[in-house]
């Protein structure tokens, strides 16, 4: 005899899934010398110690909550995006 379907029971809506969060992406860092900074002007260039096709992390505060690529979206020229290529286990990170 076949096994009646069981139907979980549903619940209720979390509202907290619909808080808006705030996602930083980090491009890279830079490490000038404070004279440097003081000195800086409009126009400045300011090195960073990544290139343009490494992975960029994703922050939500100070946790990490993923990697991934820059690319231009879509449709939508000159606007970015992020692909992930990693995202963290919430209990344990990346």
């Amino acid at each position: 005899m076949d096994e009646p379907d069981t139907i979980a029971p549903s619940r209720p809506p979390n509202p907290l899934h619909h808080v808006p969060v705030e996602i930083t992406v980090a491009v890279g860092k830079a490490r000038p010398k404070l004279s440097e900074l003081l000195s800086m002007e409009q126009g400045a260039v300011l090195t960073l110690d990544t290139r343009v096709d490494d992975p960029v992390e994703l922050y939500v505060g100070d946790r990490l909550i993923a990697r991934g690529m820059l690319e231009e979206t879509e449709g939508d020229d000159g606007a970015l995006s992020v692909r992930l290529t990693e995202v963290a286990d919430m209990e344990t990170g990346l």
